[in-house]
């Protein structure tokens, strides 16, 4: 095949493409700057043989460089903020107005007249520790020898969203419409030919470049690692280089909704993220419906229902293994069958929200491919085998022959250990360096606690009654549940104190979403704190109370019942918390694009049915809560059930038909 056919077998090349847009071939170094080989397979090696493939084409590019690690540079000092490199990328991958694979976002400093803006364009940076691959459970990513290109598949992907939650770079887009994820493929089929990658052929200001890494563009005096606005380089060792030469203020600003500023250190001279507390207001404030409406409410009902569910299966084997015990009442059909019925269930219904919050529910069987790397699919792993033995450990414990008998207790002790698993994994799935408020050991003192004092609760919900019912004692083993729900709630108290003294130190993105938390979400934050000490206290008097004698029968089933709403309430609004005032080591946005505040302006005032406008409606695992809100309060029911009725059914959106 001749060098016009293979033209035409990827894309027909321009016959007026210019000479800034072929690639600049030079010699290369070894290692890049941070220690890793740029030759990314040996000249002899037979990788090379298994080639990289576009569009089927059994033929490959001709590149000398083909097999060393490529990469960006970005001069901001060039820089005009035109977009030509948004339009060129989006024409080029055929996106529609919602996805953008390059976004071009800005920080700025000073006022009139001694006013700066920093322009950033960005897309995927092919990094050395592609973080979105190892997260990824379904193994949609790859890291490719050719050029180092890190690629994704979204007919693989099945929109569980992970990969943009660990990439510090908004690189992976996430589309609420197709329900997959997409991202930059640096073009890799111009590359074949010799071109540069398109957004890089259209920049009008000759800001962006691409080639080998570390090879700096004509015309061109430095190459760091990182400007403001740009994210910590030593999460992921991302391929892309800067210039920036022109003196910038002590402190740059986002134009997006979130309070953060850049703050310079003025011997080093980089900059460093900081709250700015000027942009997000000081006034302490409810926000219900945001707190409780948010993305990730599947997260939080899940998370909660398995941690509860594992917490009380724990007690129930227990009160089966050691009789003669306090919890071996436990042991008695009359409590574990109902409740190992509402374990069962809780977990089914926690199990379906967490299917249904994934863009293409129908492939959740592809959550189980990347078990070397995510620590995703290790928790879908340990959280389904515990499903698994817990409905078999059900099934068993029905009969009473003695080899039944054994294998009951096999599946017990294997759901539990396969429970334990998926706990933990859970606690990894969010220590992700590019989201600071997550990754601090508070996070496993959450999770642990809640286990523990939710499990001591359902299992007292369920066990007191039916004992109360038989009028046999509940005293011992309600003095056992509530001494674990005293120190499951200790335990998460001891975390929030040790995770705010951090929060508040570390500086950076953890700062700034401590300072939402007590701002923006303050009243809903401290009444999670007056619940934890109002439960822990509580919890320890109905302790004390049972194990003197003074409370037994009905009674202490009513006082246990009450007791119920202070911890759900505690549990549910700290883990809306949890994942509503996070804020990632992400790029800026602009004043409309990638802005989290205009986004909700979109939606709320009817901007997001305007295509152009770059907004569309979450489409799976959400509500239109606000506009049912609003239903409620201005119509009578009978318009609140067509409402509901019109809101529970999905529908395109306008013009969707088109971008299929």
């Amino acid at each position: 095949m001749n060098k016009i056919e293979l033209h035409q077998a990827i894309f027909e090349v321009r016959n007026d493409e210019p000479a800034y847009a072929y690639l600049w071939d030079k010699d290369a170094r070894a290692t890049n700057r941070y220690g890793n080989l740029i030759e990314l397979v040996a000249a002899d090696s037979e990788l090379r043989g298994d080639s990289l493939r576009i569009n089927g084409n059994p033929e490959v590019g001709g590149n000398p460089n083909r097999y060393k690690q490529h990469g960006f540079f970005f001069n901001a000092d060039n820089c005009i903020g035109c977009h030509a490199c948004e339009s060129a990328c989006s024409e080029k991958n055929d996106n529609p107005a919602h996805i953008a694979f390059r976004s071009v976002g800005y920080v700025e400093g000073g006022t009139f007249p001694d006013y700066q803006r920093i322009n950033i364009s960005m897309a995927c940076n092919h990094c050395d520790d592609p973080v979105c691959l190892k997260g990824c459970p379904t193994r949609a990513y790859t890291k490719f020898a050719e050029y180092g290109a890190v690629l994704q598949d979204p007919d693989i992907c099945f929109g569980c969203g992970y990969c943009t939650w660990v990439c510090p770079y908004n690189a992976p887009q996430l589309d609420p419409v197709k329900g997959q994820v997409s991202k930059c493929n640096m073009c890799v089929d111009r590359l074949e030919l010799g071109l540069k990658p398109a957004c890089v052929s259209a920049c009008l200001g000759n800001a962006l470049d691409f080639g080998v890494i570390e090879n700096i563009p004509e015309n061109r005096i430095e190459a760091k690692t990182e400007i403001p606005g740009f994210p910590d380089p030593s999460i992921t060792h991302p391929n892309i280089r800067f210039q920036q030469t022109r003196s910038t203020h002590r402190e740059m600003t986002r134009p997006d909704g979130l309070p953060v500023k850049y703050h310079k250190d003025d011997a080093t001279g980089a900059f460093t993220p900081e709250v700015d507390a000027q942009k997000g207001g000081a006034a302490r404030e409810w926000n219900w419906r945001k707190l409780l409406t948010s993305h990730e409410s599947a997260h939080v009902v899940f998370t909660l229902c398995t941690q509860a569910v594992l917490g009380a299966f724990l007690l129930s084997l227990l009160g089966g293994l050691l009789g003669g015990t306090a919890l071996a009442p436990l042991a008695a059909t009359a409590v574990r069958a109902p409740l190992l019925v509402g374990l069962l269930a809780l977990l089914t219904f926690g199990l379906f929200k967490l299917n249904m919050h994934l863009g293409k529910p129908h492939r959740f069987y592809r959550g189980f491919n990347n078990l070397r790397w995510s620590p995703v699919s290790r928790e879908i792993a340990g959280i389904t085998g515990f499903y698994t033995l817990l409905i078999g450990f059900m099934v068993l414990s029905l009969f009473s022959h003695p080899l039944l008998v054994l294998l009951c207790q096999s599946a017990g002790i294997g759901a539990a250990l396969s429970g334990l698993a998926g706990l933990y994994f859970m606690y990894r799935i969010y220590r992700i360096p590019a989201r600071p408020f997550w990754d601090h050991w508070q996070t496993g003192t959450a999770f642990a606690g809640n286990a523990i004092a939710l499990g001591a609760l359902l299992t007292g919900v369920v066990a007191l009654p039916a004992l109360a019912f038989r009028g046999a004692s509940a005293a011992p083993l309600a003095a056992v549940l509530a001494v674990l729900i005293c120190i499951g709630q200790l335990l998460e108290v001891i975390g929030h104190v040790a995770h705010a003294r951090a929060m508040q130190a570390v500086g950076r993105e953890g700062s700034v979403s401590w300072f939402l938390q007590t701002t923006r979400y303050y009243y809903p934050w401290l009444l999670r704190n007056f619940s934890l000490v109002f439960n822990t206290l509580a919890a320890a008097g109905l302790a004390l109370g049972t194990a003197a004698g003074a409370l037994d029968g009905w009674a202490l089933v009513a006082i246990w019942l009450l007791l119920a709403p202070a911890l759900v309430a505690a549990a549910g609004i700290g883990r809306s918390l949890f994942f509503v005032v996070v804020i990632p080591t992400t790029m800026p946005g602009a004043f409309f694009w990638k802005n989290q505040d205009f986004v909700d302006h979109a939606r709320a005032t009817g901007l997001v049915d305007m295509e152009q406008v770059g907004v569309v409606r979450e489409l799976h695992g959400q509500f239109k809560g606000d506009e049912l809100w609003a239903t409620i309060k201005a119509t009578r029911p009978r318009a609140v059930i067509a409402h509901l009725k019109e809101i529970l059914i999905w529908k395109p959106l306008p013009g969707a038909e088109h971008r299929k």
